[in-house]
């Protein structure tokens, strides 16, 4: 099924100068990037992003981080797009960090583990809305479509 989610570079992953590095990963693997914004994230879109997880004892430490700079917004699509990027993504925790994996090649920290990938179609469109209008996702082909997406 194709899938359209939400990942986002995070401030340590725009400071490290790894937006393209990211990007390019799942434009290899075969997602589409149908969205993309660079934004200074505001304290309130930082708390609706991270609404569910308010009361937390983490929240407010992950509100301040993500509105410690800029971070990129983007929106990817491509079949079971949601479970692909959280794979490539790899694990919260440092010591379950894979190497092949975003993390696990990139962040030694538990804090700052350079992305945000939505993690359930409900929360992937909530997510999306936070940063995009409706009119900006863009539809094309991909010149290798038929090749990723054939059936057999």
């Amino acid at each position: 099924m194709i899938e359209r989610t939400l990942v986002i570079i995070k401030p340590d992953g725009v400071k490290r100068r790894l937006v393209g590095e990211i990007i390019s990963r799942f434009e290899k693997r075969g997602l589409k990037i149908v969205a993309l914004r660079m934004m200074w994230l505001s304290e309130d879109r930082a708390q609706e992003l991270y609404a569910p997880h308010e009361g937390k004892v983490f929240y407010q430490g992950l509100v301040d981080f993500m509105t410690s700079g800029p971070i990129v917004a983007v929106a990817v699509e491509g079949k079971s797009a949601i479970q692909i990027v959280r794979n490539m993504m790899g694990a919260l925790n440092p010591e379950e960090r894979m190497p092949g994996s975003i993390r696990g090649d990139y962040s030694m920290d538990g804090k700052h583990n350079l992305i945000h990938g939505s993690d359930t179609r409900e929360n992937a469109v909530r997510e999306l809305a936070i940063f995009f209008d409706h009119s900006e996702f863009l539809g094309y082909n991909i010149c290798d479509e038929s090749v990723l997406y054939s059936s057999g």
